[in-house]
């Protein structure tokens, strides 16, 4: 930034804090709707951290029907074991199904040992290569299910494909949020430009009389929008970070153990993405009105 444009952005300074009150309400109007396109990008970041853990889980429950005997879930498993993609596999069963849903479990309340074995079946757990394509999954599910010894086989795609409809849900309230941030920054930060213009209408024609240029008069409000714009995402910002942390001190060991991830922040480049969206959308609605108004 060279002479004037240093000189440009302490003008622009001086702007803000001398219209501190005018200025702050601004930013505050701008960060409510940061903080829903913010809100917005925040959920959408820590559902794609769900899908891809739940992508690369790679978990199948193979289901037994009752009486399946001890040599017939041996042959079983010596059977999955050499299917290609598969990582691991593991007999489980009622009582152990039991005991493990009970270790799980968020309510402390309710006793799971009283509960009939019938309700957790027997199943033999399959673990597969991330590496493992859809079609070879599918391919070993359908010959699984024409054994005699299988009740049902869950491979949790289903949930996952719902998790990847909600993914791009949420991108597209991200993207009606993006409008709204747009049209909200035109119109708060063309509200501020043109009060300030009407406030430091006689500073301006003074300039022009001693032979300011155009460019002179005109740089500090676009800065002046730009700061405004900035403030308003850095504020949004602010905001959801505190709300966040107290959301993951209160509930991120619930969320981790339902969903295996724990929660996240915005990352970096979407916090400055925001914040340079924010100068950007700013200084672009203030050269507008400035335009309008013909400074």
């Amino acid at each position: 930034m060279g002479q004037n444009g240093a000189f440009a952005a302490e003008r622009a300074w001086r702007g803000i804090v001398r219209e501190w009150k005018l200025y702050a309400i601004g930013a505050c109007s701008l960060a409510v709707a940061f903080i829903c396109l913010g809100a917005a990008i925040l959920t959408v970041t820590n559902l794609i951290a769900v899908e891809k853990r739940w992508t690369q889980a790679g978990r199948v429950s193979v289901y037994l029907r009752d009486g399946a005997s001890r040599d017939e879930v041996v042959t079983l498993k010596l059977a999955l074991s050499q299917f290609p993609g598969v990582k691991a596999v593991r007999h489980v069963t009622s009582a152990q199904a039991q005991s493990e849903f009970g270790a799980r479990a968020l309510d402390d309340e309710v006793n799971y040992t009283a509960l009939p074995s019938d309700a957790f079946p027997p199943s033999i757990e399959v673990e597969v290569k991330p590496e493992m394509t859809r079609v070879a999954l599918g391919d070993m599910v359908a010959k699984l299910k024409q054994l005699s010894t299988v009740e049902d086989v869950e491979t949790y795609q289903v949930w996952t494909d719902r998790l990847a409809r909600v993914v791009h849900a949420g991108f597209a309230a991200a993207i009606f949020f993006s409008i709204i941030v747009f049209a909200s920054v035109l119109a708060v930060v063309g509200s501020t430009t043109r009060l300030a213009l009407d406030r430091r209408s006689e500073e301006i024609t003074v300039m022009r009389l001693v032979g300011a240029t155009d460019r002179y008069v005109r740089r500090p409000f676009l800065l002046e929008g730009a700061m405004q714009g900035a403030m308003g995402a850095a504020a949004a910002i602010a905001f959801l970070a505190v709300v966040f942390l107290l959301i993951r001190y209160r509930v991120n060991s619930e969320i981790s153990a339902i969903l295996g991830v724990d929660l996240a922040f915005l990352p970096l480049g979407a916090v400055v993405g925001l914040i340079a969206l924010g100068a950007s959308l700013g200084a672009v609605a203030a050269a507008a009105n400035l335009r309008r108004r013909q400074v």
